[in-house]
C-alpha cells in the first residue's frame, strides 16, 4: 500500500504528502536528540524527583555538618587537649576528623540515592521502562542515575566544606576546597557498585538495611574516621584497607593539612576509588541492559 502523492485541501489546492522515506527521516531526526542527550534527560528527571524530598536534602546538607562539627568542636574536641599525631604532624582533633566527616557525608548520600530510587525505577514506579521505551538507551539510564546522584552529592559536599572552613577545620585554605572532588569520588566509589547491586534485586527483602548495618556502619567506625587506623588491632585494620572511606579520608587529610603520603600511596588511593567506580559502572550497565531488555 502506498500513500497518495497529494490530497485535496480547502480552495482546491493540493498538499503533497510526505513519502515513507521522508517520514522515516523525520522520525530519525526526532529520535537523534534523545539518543544524544539521553543521559541528561534521565539526570533531569532524577533531580526533579528529588523535589519530593527537597527539605530532607536541605536539612541534611546544612544540619548534619552543623551537628557533627558542634559535637566535635565544642564537645569531644574540648575533652581532647592533646593534639593528634598523624604520622609526625600534630593537628587538633577537629582538623583530624574533618576530612573523614566530609567523605562520610557524600557516601551516606550515595547510600540513599543508589538504593531505593533504583529499586523504584525497576519495580515500584517502573519509570526506567518508560525511559527505555524511548530512544534513550539502557546504558544512558544508568549514567543518568549516576549524574543525578552526583548532583546531590556535590551540593552536600560544597555545604559541608563551607562549614569546615567556618569552623577552622581546614588549615590549607588555598587547596582545601579540592576535597570536594575527592568526596564526590568517594561517594561514587561506594554508590556505583551499590547501584549495580540494587539493579540486580527483584524483591526488597531488607537487603539495603543489611548493607547499612553490616557494610556502611563498620566502614564508618573502623576506617580511621575518629582515630588513626594504625591504632586499631591488626585484625580490624583490614576493614579500613578495603574501605573507600579510608582511602578517600587519607587523600582528604593529605589535602587538608599535608598528612604525609608517598606518591605511590596517592596513586594507590586514587586508583582504588576509581577502580571501584569503573567496575561498578560496568556491572551496573550490564544489569540495566539485561533487566530492561525483558
Amino acid at each position: 500500500m502506498t500513500l497518495p502523492e497529494s490530497s485535496g485541501a480547502p480552495g482546491g489546492a493540493t498538499v503533497a504528502q510526505p513519502s515513507i522515506d521522508e517520514l522515516r527521516a523525520e522520525a530519525m531526526e526526532w529520535g537523534r536528540r534523545p539518543r544524544g542527550f539521553g543521559s541528561w534527560y534521565v539526570t533531569e528527571h532524577m533531580v526533579r524527583a528529588m523535589r519530593a524530598y527537597g527539605w530532607t536534602i536541605v536539612v541534611a546538607a546544612l544540619g548534619q555538618p552543623i551537628i557533627y562539627l558542634l559535637g566535635l568542636a565544642v564537645g569531644l574536641a574540648a575533652l581532647i587537649d592533646a593534639p593528634i599525631d598523624d604520622r609526625g604532624i600534630e593537628v587538633s582533633y577537629l582538623v583530624f576528623v574533618a576530612p573523614a566527616l566530609l567523605m562520610t557525608a557524600t557516601i551516606s548520600v550515595a547510600a540513599e540515592e543508589f538504593t531505593f530510587p533504583v529499586m523504584a525505577g525497576f519495580k515500584w514506579r517502573r519509570y526506567f521502562y518508560g525511559f527505555n521505551a524511548s530512544p534513550i538507551a539502557s546504558r544512558q539510564i544508568a549514567t543518568g542515575v549516576i549524574f543525578g546522584a552526583s548532583a546531590r552529592m556535590i551540593v552536600v559536599a560544597v555545604a559541608y566544606t563551607l562549614f569546615l572552613y567556618i569552623f577552622g577545620a581546614i588549615p590549607a585554605f588555598t587547596w582545601g576546597w579540592t576535597m570536594i572532588f575527592v568526596s564526590l569520588l568517594a561517594g561514587l566509589s561506594f554508590g556505583v557498585p551499590l547501584m549495580a547491586y540494587a539493579a540486580s534485586i527483584y524483591d526488597d527483602k531488607g537487603q539495603f538495611a543489611l548493607v547499612q548495618r553490616f557494610i556502611f556502619m563498620p566502614m564508618f567506625l573502623f576506617s580511621g574516621t575518629f582515630y588513626p587506623l594504625d591504632s586499631l588491632p591488626l585484625w580490624l585494620q583490614w576493614i579500613g584497607w578495603i574501605s573507600p572511606l579510608w582511602h578517600a579520608t587519607e587523600l582528604g587529610r593529605w589535602i587538608s593539612y599535608g598528612a604525609e603520603l608517598s606518591p605511590a600511596a596517592i596513586v594507590v588511593h586514587f586508583a582504588y576509588l576509581i577502580g571501584l567506580t569503573v567496575v561498578g559502572y560496568v556491572l551496573g550497565r550490564r544489569f540495566f541492559e539485561t533487566r530492561l531488555a525483558k
